[in-house]
């Protein structure tokens, strides 16, 4: 099934560039660019990117390695105060007599 019209690219292309990207490296995170890159092709429109993750997804080799998934932290900074040394919020006037 070709799910990028533009570049032309198969469901069976994303597949084997996954599993040549993961026999190359078994500790690499396969993203849709490197996946462009392997297949020496470039995203266009963007229109396919939905079909083209759920493609990913479908695939066994695209899992995350063991070693990188408790990376992310259960509380990023974004959630707490964006990095900000003090509130960003701008006081409200009050108006004057």
């Amino acid at each position: 099934m070709i799910v990028c019209h533009c570049t032309n690219i198969t469901d069976h292309d994303i597949r084997a560039a996954i599993d040549w990207m993961r026999a190359a490296d078994p500790q690499t995170i396969i993203t849709p660019g490197k996946i462009y890159h392997a297949l020496g092709k470039s995203a266009d429109c963007g229109g396919c990117m939905p079909l083209f993750l759920d493609t990913m997804r479908a695939t066994d080799n695209l899992e995350v390695p063991m070693q990188l998934r408790a990376l992310r932290a259960d509380d990023t900074q974004e959630s707490a105060d964006e990095g900000r040394p003090q509130s960003h919020r701008i006081p409200k006037q009050v108006p004057a007599a």
